[in-house]
């Protein structure tokens, strides 16, 4: 190697050695734990105190004043005791629309004991910004009823006479609809008129507690000639069936005219119960 060869050699040497020195003096030094380090630069200064990957809340003294949850910032709620993810899910729901109109409104808000609501109840004050609208027409006359549609119910006093009282006053005793109102209808055209109200127990699913205000007269009930009237037409009436209507037909083309149901007992579709339901709807 010439003279600057040499040179150039040495002086990289003694580069590699004060590197290896600088490494070795800084590998010494202390490390603390990324968990436990604090940054002083100025930027960080400012940011909340963190202690590895959590916050850790600063101490504040708790303090009461009246506040209004509907417009209460976030400094004023976090004075007065509550945690921060307390005060995120209140402007949660008051950014999606939900408004405090009473107290015991805020009172649902999540995490809130008993001994926090306790405390600031008193000094919980509702703006009247936030009642309802309708609340200003509240003098104003109220909208008529419709009692079509709406009938007014009868006092535990009142009493309809179940044969002749048509859909409208129906519908006036507590329990009754249009439905029932029209089927009690349509069963006293088919029976020719009720003689008892247990007879509205045959309409499914009847209110047994309407059947007081109901009043029943035999006179009203429309009665049928059993020895002039045809098979077809006897069958129509619910209380008599196919094979009941042909005995009645057969006892008369055999008998004649028939005076009494009991002449019909000896019948086998006529039993005893059959003669005392039909009895009221027939004449002779």
């Amino acid at each position: 190697m010439n003279r600057s060869d040499r040179r150039i050699a040495v002086a990289a040497t003694l580069v590699a050695v004060m590197a290896l020195v600088a490494l070795f003096a800084t590998d010494g030094e202390d490390k603390t734990p990324v968990s436990t380090a604090v940054r002083q630069d100025s930027v960080v200064s400012q940011r909340p105190h963190r202690q590895g990957y959590y916050r850790v809340a600063s101490q504040q003294t708790v303090e009461t004043f009246p506040f209004d949850p509907n417009t209460a910032d976030s400094s004023q709620l976090l004075r007065l005791g509550l945690q921060p993810w307390q005060v995120r899910n209140i402007y949660k729901y008051r950014a999606h629309g939900g408004i405090y109109r009473h107290k015991e409104d805020f009172a649902r808000l999540y995490g809130l004991t008993v001994k926090d609501y306790r405390r600031l109840e008193p000094f919980i004050r509702i703006s009247p910004d936030y009642q309802p609208a309708a609340s200003l027409v509240g003098d104003r006359p109220r909208m008529v009823r419709d009692t079509l549609r709406y009938p007014q119910k009868f006092d535990s006093t009142a009493r309809v006479a179940l044969n002749t009282a048509d859909t409208a006053l129906l519908r006036r005793v507590p329990g009754i609809g249009s439905y029932y109102a029209k089927e009690i209808v349509r069963l006293r055209q088919w029976l020719g008129g009720f003689v008892s109200t247990d007879q509205l127990d045959e309409i499914e699913g009847f209110p047994a507690a309407a059947k007081r205000y109901f009043t029943v007269s035999p006179s009203d009930v429309r009665r049928l000639n059993i020895n002039q009237l045809s098979l077809q037409e006897l069958r129509r009436h619910p209380y008599i069936n196919y094979y009941q209507a042909k005995a009645i037909v057969d006892y008369r083309r055999l008998h004649g005219p028939i005076r009494s149901l009991n002449d019909l007992r000896f019948s086998r579709d006529f039993t005893p119960e059959t003669i005392a339901r039909l009895a009221p709807y027939v004449t002779f």
